[in-house]
């Protein structure tokens, strides 16, 4: 009987685009975030986000260019393994792991306050937010353990719905000519250059978290040569230039002259004051409900990324084999699902028994680590890049696989040291408590490397294979010329991987080039 797998060949470049983009949460983080930027910022804050954008486009060049030849689903972790070894591979996997639960679990608080206060503006009904929190901890557990397709038609649609209420309200400012008219002065040096400036950046790139998870759904997705680096630049490119656009367009309903002052008096009402005088109060109405969305789209999204995640370490042998069972009509890692919604409930519960805030602690300490996490994450792809490459011949132009790839480990660096610098904007939290939230990040990266040495002590098989490369396709699905490699002139693993369910077949018989050096070089 033949083991269940991932669902091949489901995915197009719009369903990972949008498990991404909902990862994102557009609606919460312009609603929520977007006032402080421009209370920190001033009206050049949308400069920032496209200033972001553009830094993780120049990452994702030298990311998709490897992705070609990267086939592990691993993702990231076997990206930074490729290039930088396997005992920071490791550390990697483990940095993944609490940045997507980071990133997750602490965003059940925002539900569970978002959902009340949304019942409390509507109904006049007051409402515990605990409830609210385990029962979306049930809802996302259904919509994982579903098919994959299903997950993408779900988040497909609210994600239309929560960008949907973002352009009524830019639609109904412009259509209006704003509060002083149209003006651009947002786009001016005088306004970008201010000191408030490096603050709205690190706003800026916490905005993007999660839309580098695209390269999760490979295994998923219809010819991911071209969907997985698709979808990642559409990605990118949606989100900078749609929060530089609703950001910008925020500016000229107050007016330059008098948005700071209200984004200060009163950050939260920011945009509900907007399109209740753009639109009117039913789209205030619609607002609200469709933030409860725009967190549940959320936490769906990134629910299937750490699954897929889990279920790549348990078929390394790095987490127990039982994470790794697929529901043989779902195909979905539904073990692994129910393991991560038992730690989320272990943590909401956790949090509410200790008297904790669902906003100011749930969702901004359990958060601030997760952000941190999934930042030096790509600080660490885009540094195992050029170093990957560098390894063995191949076709790629020297731009993708080290000019851009070097650029981008200098800003997403800059990025970590200005998100560092101003965590207080994120956890709302001591000094004491910041630096136990930063710590964390480089604790389990430590954790990390002491596993991989006990890993090659202990269990030298499994380290050897770590993130080791998949069989190739089945040549009855994806015929190949007599004399080409399997995947753009690297040979297939000659042996049985963890990471890949399908039997594995003879090795290549191309001559005239040697096999890349980095699968003896990894460790």
């Amino acid at each position: 009987m033949d083991v269940p797998t991932l669902r091949k060949g489901t995915l197009g470049t719009a369903d990972i685009a949008f498990f991404v983009i909902s990862a994102a949460a557009p609606l919460t983080v312009m609603a929520g975030v977007a006032p402080i930027a421009i209370m920190l910022g001033g009206i050049g804050a949308p400069v920032g986000y496209l200033l972001a954008g553009v830094t993780l486009a120049i990452f994702a060049i030298g990311f998709t260019t490897m992705s070609r030849h990267v086939r592990s689903g691993g993702a990231f972790y076997a990206y930074i393994t490729r290039g930088l070894g396997r005992p920071v591979g490791i550390a990697a996997a483990l940095i993944a792991m609490l940045g997507y639960n980071g990133m997750e679990i602490g965003v059940y608080g925002l539900l569970g306050s978002t959902t009340a206060d949304t019942v409390q503006a509507l109904w006049g009904i007051d409402i515990p937010w605990l409830p609210v929190s385990l029962a979306g901890l049930l809802l996302i557990w259904y919509g994982g353990f579903r098919s994959i397709d299903f997950g993408a038609k779900v988040l497909g649609v609210l994600l239309v719905a929560e960008t949907g209420i973002l352009v009524l309200l830019a639609g109904g400012v412009l259509l209006d000519g704003g509060a002083d008219g149209i003006s651009l002065a947002s786009f001016t040096p005088g306004n970008v250059l201010v000191p408030g400036t490096a603050a709205v950046l690190a706003c800026a790139f916490a905005a993007f978290t999660g839309f580098e998870s695209t390269v999760i759904y490979r295994r998923e997705a219809r010819n991911p040569d071209r969907t997985v680096p698709r979808a990642t630049y559409i990605a990118v490119a949606f989100l900078g230039l749609f929060y530089a656009f609703i950001v910008w367009t925020v500016v000229q309903a107050f007016g330059d002259a008098n948005v700071v002052e209200a984004a200060a008096t009163d950050p939260g009402g920011l945009f509900f004051s907007a399109i209740t005088h753009y639109v009117g109060p039913w789209a205030a109405d619609l607002m609200h409900i469709l933030i409860v969305t725009s967190v549940l789209a959320s936490l769906l999204a990134f629910h299937n990324a750490i699954n897929r995640y889990g279920l790549a370490l348990s078929e390394e042998g790095v987490l127990p084999e039982a994470l790794g069972r697929v529901h043989p009509r779902h195909r979905s890692p539904y073990v692994a699902g129910l393991a991560q919604i038992a730690l989320g409930a272990v943590i909401v519960i956790a949090f509410a028994a200790a008297g904790a805030d669902p906003y100011a602690q749930l969702l901004l300490w359990v958060n601030t680590p997760g952000m941190l996490g999934l930042m030096l994450l790509q600080l660490l792809a885009a540094i195992a890049v050029p170093l990957f490459f560098r390894r063995f011949e191949h076709g790629e132009g020297r731009f993708r696989t080290v000019v851009a790839p070097v650029v981008a480990a200098v800003l997403l660096a800059a990025a970590i040291l200005l998100v560092t610098d101003h965590v207080d904007l994120f956890s709302g939290a001591s000094t004491g408590v910041n630096i136990v939230l930063v710590s964390l990040v480089p604790a389990v990266f430590l954790i990390g490397l002491a596993l991989a040495h006990r890993l090659k002590r202990d269990k030298p098989e499994v380290y050897a294979r770590f993130a080791a490369e998949p069989s190739p396709p089945d040549p009855v699905t994806t015929p190949a010329a007599p004399s080409s490699t399997t995947v753009q002139g690297v040979p297939p693993c000659p042996q049985p991987t963890s990471s890949s369910p399908e039997p594995v077949s003879a090795p290549s018989t191309r001559t005239g080039r040697k096999p890349p050096p980095w699968r003896s070089r990894t460790g």
